[in-house]
């Protein structure tokens, strides 16, 4: 998650109380912290992402057992005329009110669509037509089997949902299964030597994905960098997995509640705050400045970034355009043409760029903030890396201008700077270090 989904409620409260600490894990060196129980965990009852339509899943029933069987809902698949689903192993198919409708062995295939407001489920051979009422999970019933959702496996099982006349699937797995699927993909495929970076990885994607639940919508996360990036079964790894392990149900927290923990890939020497990169957003306490720079040296923890240091080269007639495709995409109908000047109006405390205005041929805008980046993509609609950069310009006339922009960074720039984790990993401080270092003020306690 190079990301933090700035309009997001976050409810994840939870009573802090006086028993005792679970034990160390791992290699973690932590004081005892409260247990914090799920069940006193508050529902978030307000999300502006929401899918309009049925919201009851009556899957997986039973009481929850401990955290290591709290499941999430993550989206998989959205707003598609119909998506592929199956499993390996033996495998059911089970309506809303958990009664069985259909069963089978091996990798069979169903392909999911909607028909007349229910789920209309063909199998790949064409010989097994059901049509049933939203949701419908499909559920492999060996231990080591994996449902499939369009080709891929997931653990948990697979629940398919109309929406109006397009079909989502949602992957409802455990989240303690489910950071197996995010962790690598976030932090990267680590060695073992840096497994204090990817510990540090775990426990802020699950605090993250804690902090997201919502029993009253459909989903809880996107399998996106809207959310946390996560690939299930394929992409799981050993040293992710044995951190995963070693953290189970380790979150960060601050005041008795758990921490919403934004990350990203690099903060270029310098993390920011919320409000230097979404205008307007205040943030949480715990979410400050913090200086990434090696004691008593000009290096950053996260120079051994690829994208500490970047370059991007655009012309007048390319930024022209990509801005006023963000404009338009704004519901602005503002146009730039080619532009003549970008010119930087402010920095943050961080030394992001705050503002920066644009004067084209055909008219003129300021950019703020975050928007910097998605107003400046590449043609191939990549963000700029960051806001942490300085401009250039040179020849001259509508054919001949260019602009340079370089710049530090990836990402951002908010909470833990995942390469200056690895860095700090590398150079020996362990994961509750460095969490403590990019989220100042919080300590790590256990989910029950």
């Amino acid at each position: 998650m190079r990301r933090w989904r700035r309009r997001r409620s976050v409810a994840a409260a939870a009573i802090a109380t006086a028993l005792a600490f679970a034990g160390c894990r791992g290699t973690l060196n932590r004081t005892p912290e409260p247990v914090i129980h799920a069940d006193r965990l508050p529902v978030d009852t307000v999300r502006q992402d929401t899918v309009v339509g049925d919201t009851a899943f009556p899957m997986m029933p039973g009481p929850r057992r401990s955290f290591v069987d709290s499941p999430i809902r993550v989206l998989i698949a959205s707003a598609s005329a119909s998506a592929d689903v199956g499993a390996s192993g033996r495998w059911a198919i089970v309506d809303r009110d958990g009664s069985e409708r259909a069963a089978g062995t091996g990798d069979g295939a169903w392909t999911a669509s909607m028909r007349g407001g229910r789920v209309r489920l063909v199998s790949d051979d064409g010989g097994r037509v059901s049509s049933i009422d939203s949701p419908v999970a499909i559920r492999a019933l060996d231990a080591d089997a994996r449902v499939l959702i369009n080709g891929r496996p997931y653990r948990g099982e697979a629940v398919v949902v109309a929406s109006g006349d397009e079909v989502i699937v949602i992957n409802r797995v455990p989240i303690e299964e489910y950071l197996r699927g995010v962790v690598p993909l976030e932090i990267g495929d680590r060695q073992a030597a840096e497994h204090a970076a990817v510990e540090a990885q775990a426990i802020a994607a699950r605090s993250y994905a804690w902090a997201h639940l919502a029993p009253s919508q459909r989903f809880d996360v996107r399998a996106t960098v809207d959310d946390q990036v996560y690939g299930g079964a394929r992409a799981e790894r050993a040293v992710a997995d044995a951190a995963v392990g070693a953290t189970a149900g380790e979150v960060l927290r601050y005041a008795g509640r758990i921490a919403d923990a934004p990350y990203h890939s690099t903060c270029g020497g310098m993390t920011a705050e919320p409000g230097e990169v979404w205008t307007g957003e205040a943030g949480a306490p715990y979410l400050r400045r913090v200086d990434d720079h090696i004691p008593g040296s000009s290096r950053a923890y996260c120079d051994i970034s690829p994208r500490y240091e970047w370059q991007r080269d655009m012309t007048a007639e390319q930024v022209g355009a990509a801005v006023t495709r963000y404009l338009r995409s704004r519901g602005s109908p503002e146009t730039i043409g080619d532009a003549r000047a970008l010119r930087v109006e402010s920095r943050t405390p961080s030394g992001r760029v705050g503002a920066l205005s644009v004067t084209g041929s055909d008219g003129e805008t300021t950019l703020r903030g975050n928007a910097i980046r998605y107003a400046l993509r590449s043609a191939g609609g990549e963000l700029l890396n960051s806001t942490y950069f300085s401009v250039e310009s040179s020849g001259s006339g509508t054919s001949g201008r260019r602009f340079t922009i370089r710049g530090r960074g990836y990402g951002h720039g908010i909470g833990m700077c995942q390469w200056g984790a690895i860095g700090r990993a590398r150079a020996g401080q362990d994961a509750v270090t460095i969490l403590q270092t990019y989220y100042p003020g919080t300590s790590v306690g256990i989910v029950r």
